[in-house]
């Protein structure tokens, strides 16, 4: 690829700044995608936009993970697979919820892969979802607030997978030991 820039405080276009001393203090660290976003201030304050949006919805923290990692699993996104499971963590995500959607296994209860598919059917049909797709995750539960939190998790998500697949942004060395690769055989919905 074109070797995006990867920025810190002193390289970064002075709008960048603030949003990268805001990601220095949150995490202890600059994260890879974020040091790529700060070339754009304005992609950069964006994403960080989706992303506080997103978290204010009323997804509770395992189907927070659920969309993100969907998201992240079908796009095949080397670098937020191993992100989001280091966040799911953090979030006291089990280990068992990460790791079947990781490796697009059976997820615990039927309202979470109700949650799973939907999200996957809205990456794969661009959200052109039928009508019986839509009434399988009202019938879990969901609701049409649901389905438009999705979206916006799938825009939030679709931004990071974009620019690390473009930037081919290296997995943070937190992150080293949760790489993932996607398995040969991918989730039938």
């Amino acid at each position: 690829m074109l070797n995006f820039p990867s920025h810190d405080l002193d390289t970064s276009p002075e709008a960048s700044k603030p949003l990268l001393e805001k990601s220095q203090k949150a995490f202890g660290r600059l994260p890879g995608l974020h040091k790529v976003l700060a070339e754009s201030p304005q992609a950069y304050e964006g994403y960080q936009t989706l992303h506080k949006l997103f978290t204010e919805t009323d997804f509770d923290a395992e189907e927070l993970t659920v969309v993100w990692q969907a998201i992240n699993v079908e796009h095949g996104c080397h670098y937020c697979v191993p992100a989001h499971t280091g966040i799911a963590k953090m979030m006291k995500v089990s280990d068992a919820l990460t790791e079947a959607l990781r490796n697009e296994a059976p997820l615990p209860t039927a309202k979470l892969e109700a949650l799973r598919t939907f999200t996957v059917q809205m990456v794969r049909e661009r959200g052109n979802v039928s009508e019986a797709q839509m009434q399988a995750f009202f019938d879990a539960g969901y609701g049409h607030r649901a389905v438009l939190d999705v979206i916006l998790g799938l825009a939030q998500k679709t931004m990071s997978n974009y620019i690390n697949h473009v930037a081919e942004t290296p997995v943070d060395a937190v992150f080293k030991p949760l790489e993932w690769q996607r398995s040969d055989t991918p989730l039938k919905v």
